[in-house]
């Protein structure tokens, strides 16, 4: 009799080691070429983080080595990261040392508050009160 095994259940090769968060924050590579002068700052957008690592996209990966610091906007912290997959703008990252939790929750905190992915859309502002006309006042000239 043969079993059919979902990989993800079995602790198998598939399986994800930490909870993902998808976030929506700006976020800042930093790299350091082999002639170790100025690092070479580019801008990201992350798009989901955990305790282990994080996927950005990126407007150009030219000139992006696999190894490189992750900085995310509004956050005092650097994140080692080892490229785990390139595609296209779309870059998956492992973090060279696992972050603690308080600076994960402190990441999708900070996206919650300051209206990203979990946000609901903005709605419309009626601009004053719905059905009630705004009274208009005219200066009479005698």
């Amino acid at each position: 009799m043969v079993q059919l095994v979902d990989k993800r259940q079995s602790g198998g090769l598939y399986e994800r080691k930490w909870e993902r968060f998808r976030v929506n924050r700006q976020g800042m590579v930093l790299s350091v070429g082999l002639d170790l002068a100025a690092p070479k700052v580019r801008t990201c957008q992350l798009i989901d983080i955990s305790l282990g690592g994080a996927s950005f996209s990126v407007n150009t990966t030219i000139g992006l080595g696999e190894h490189y610091y992750l900085t995310v906007v509004g956050v005092l912290a650097k994140m080692g990261c080892a490229e785990v997959y390139r595609n296209d703008h779309r870059i998956g990252v492992q973090f060279i040392k696992e972050i603690d939790e308080e600076l994960l929750h402190q990441i999708v905190r900070a996206d919650y508050f300051t209206g990203g992915v979990a946000a609901n859309p903005k709605q419309q502002n009626p601009g004053y009160m719905r059905g009630v006309e705004r009274p208009r006042f005219e200066l009479q000239r005698t």
